[in-house]
């Protein structure tokens, strides 16, 4: 691929790929590097702290669940070092709460899985405050609903009693939604 491809990228084309599942890693890495990006890898959020400290990469695509803790971690230490850098927070886990959580902690874009290398590559070039399109799958009306539920489920510390009062909801109504998985 010829440099004019990769302008957009901006002269230091370093991207800091933390996520726990190896192969999803591996995949990604050799997606993103046929992007133009030069990667490196960190399945821990201590490897991905390491990381940032040795170099603080311009670009970051962090999982949210990894084994030895919340890669929200990782966000906060890349802001410190390089307030500028562009993240991308992915997680197999989506709700709203976390998704607030993670630009309020610095973010650029948050994104569930599965996203692709597509996804991914336009949500660390996105430009300014510009919206992003609308998805091509918009959450149902049952998913909005379980999220939002899910939401004061969190916010009340996971008290199945507090969370019912607060959504005007009898108790084992509330149980019984909690026990069923989320719809997609």
């Amino acid at each position: 691929m010829a440099e004019e491809e990769f302008a957009e990228l901006g002269s230091d084309r370093s991207l800091l790929l933390v996520d726990d599942d190896n192969a999803f890693l591996t995949r990604l890495a050799r997606a993103m590097e046929k992007r133009g990006f030069q990667t490196e890898i960190a399945e821990t959020v201590s490897a991905g702290k390491a990381i940032v400290q040795n170099r603080a990469p311009a670009y970051a695509v962090i999982d949210l669940r990894l084994e030895d803790g919340n890669g929200l971690e990782v966000v906060e230490a890349l802001r410190e070092r390089r307030p500028e850098a562009r993240i991308v927070v992915l997680t197999g886990y989506g709700a709203i709460a976390t998704a607030v959580a993670a630009v309020k902690m610095g973010a650029t874009d948050y994104l569930s899985k599965p996203a692709d290398a597509n996804d991914i590559t336009n949500a660390l070039l996105a430009k300014g405050e510009a919206l992003p399109p609308p998805p091509e799958n918009p959450m149902s009306a049952d998913r909005v609903r379980w999220e939002h539920i899910q939401r004061v489920y969190e916010l009340c510390d996971r008290n199945v009693s507090e969370t019912a009062r607060r959504l005007n909801m009898h108790r084992r109504t509330l149980q019984r939604i909690l026990a069923k998985r989320s719809p997609r």
